[in-house]
């Protein structure tokens, strides 16, 4: 055998775990080679599987193929088919919470400024090295063959992920794609990786071009996303992203609570997006109000996402009854507690203690007086409402007295 096709073709049987594949995808690789294609798996899944990660998501690239209605046919015995991709020649499925990506082998050239600015033409016929091409790191080019039970790795990704190295493809194509500088930052990131010299020149080229203003935010939000929740070490990414000077803000007197606050989240249950604004919250804690507004443009336009960050940033703990009972009208203050802990600032056992004493760690005070109330008392509706339940919550607060004794007071205080 030539010493490239030795280069080439490297067994599974050098690696001791087995390639996990749902039962529902098996039938389909099965119809599709019966139907003379031949389906690789391919990028992230491989990638994930040779360094012993959960598989959330499949890629497989089916050679052979004329047209995606050819596979949309066979795709359509099984399940049903999800057109998202369609203009990539890209056919979803999705069973039992797993993603399957089926496409085209295909070129891509860059005919515009936008991400989605890509003309794309699909080649049933077209090598795996030449189809490969096209991806951005060697370690996400690596093909599996289920019916061979082997890999197929064109460009050395199997020797670059044994030295935990990412090294860009073709200088060409890999220009052409600027949301490429994020990924390369997260998945060093995420897998604890180096960023060959080389290609972290072509990343910084890329920066000094001005292409990454032409990123949507949502593609910028959902690589941040990625680099936060799936790395243990989130500071790897973030120094990364100060070296290579993507943002006006500086995150280097950040990196250590980042890391704090994503191994406490570790073993939790925690809503992803709460988890994210803590950490944004973190980051941008301390910087001036205009780059902070500047920064959060660039990411998001959520309001709501946006507003929990600015409400956070705004507010700092304080060890007393009245101030903690105000801040929970406003804020979670777990939140604002979690955030401390990241930081180190304080001892909060105290702060801890009256907020479980109140029942308001994770919700609001409870006001002892509503609007039904107030009617029950004989005040109509056309009554100053308002100022009555301000009045009836200030003194709950500050008085920390009974529901009945408010009653009295707003009686006293309001019936002329």
């Amino acid at each position: 055998m030539k010493l490239e096709l030795l280069l080439l073709i490297q067994k599974i049987s050098l690696y001791k775990q087995t390639f996990n594949i749902p039962n529902f995808l098996i039938g389909i690789l099965e119809d599709l080679k019966n139907s003379s294609y031949k389906p690789y798996f391919v990028g992230g899944c491989v990638r994930d599987f040779l360094l012993n990660k959960e598989i959330k998501d499949f890629d497989i690239e089916v050679f052979g193929l004329n047209s995606l209605e050819e596979l949309r046919t066979i795709l359509e015995k099984h399940t049903k088919v999800i057109e998202v991709g369609k203009t990539f020649g890209v056919l979803k499925i999705e069973e039992n919470g797993i993603e399957c990506d089926f496409s085209i082998p295909r070129v891509e050239k860059k005919v515009g400024k936008t991400h989605k600015s890509f003309e794309v033409k699909l080649f049933s016929d077209l090598s795996i090295k030449k189809a490969a091409k096209r991806r951005d790191f060697t370690i996400n080019a690596i093909y599996y063959d289920y019916f061979k039970n082997s890999f197929i790795d064109p460009f050395l990704g199997l020797k670059d992920l044994k030295k935990r190295k990412i090294r860009y493809i073709d200088k060409k194509s890999f220009v052409e794609d600027s949301l490429r500088v994020f990924r390369a930052i997260g998945f060093a990131s995420r897998f604890n990786f180096k960023i060959t010299k080389k290609t972290k020149h072509l990343l910084k080229d890329i920066v000094k071009s001005d292409e990454l203003d032409n990123l949507s935010r949502e593609r910028v939000f959902e690589e941040l996303k990625k680099l936060f929740l799936k790395s243990k070490k989130p500071s790897i990414g973030l120094k990364l992203l100060d070296e290579l000077k993507i943002f006006k803000i500086s995150f280097f007197g950040k990196y250590r609570a980042i890391n704090r606050l994503s191994k406490i989240l570790e073993n939790r249950e925690f809503e992803e997006k709460r988890a994210l604004v803590l950490f944004f919250t973190i980051l941008l804690r301390g910087e001036k109000e205009d780059e902070v507004l500047e920064f959060l443009s660039k990411i998001s336009c959520d309001k709501k996402f946006l507003s929990s960050i600015n409400s956070l940033l705004k507010e700092s703990l304080e060890d007393d009854y009245i101030s903690l009972k105000k801040q929970s009208l406003r804020v979670v203050l777990e939140d604002l507690i979690l955030i401390e802990l990241a930081f180190k600032n304080k001892n909060l056992s105290s702060i801890i203690k009256k907020c479980e004493e109140f029942d308001i760690l994770n919700r609001a005070l409870k006001p002892h007086i509503m609007g039904v109330d107030l009617l029950e008392l004989g005040f109509s509706p056309s009554c100053d409402f308002r100022n009555m339940l301000n009045f009836a919550l200030d003194l709950q607060i500050r008085e920390n007295i009974s529901k009945e004794e408010i009653k009295s007071s707003i009686l006293k205080n309001f019936v002329k």
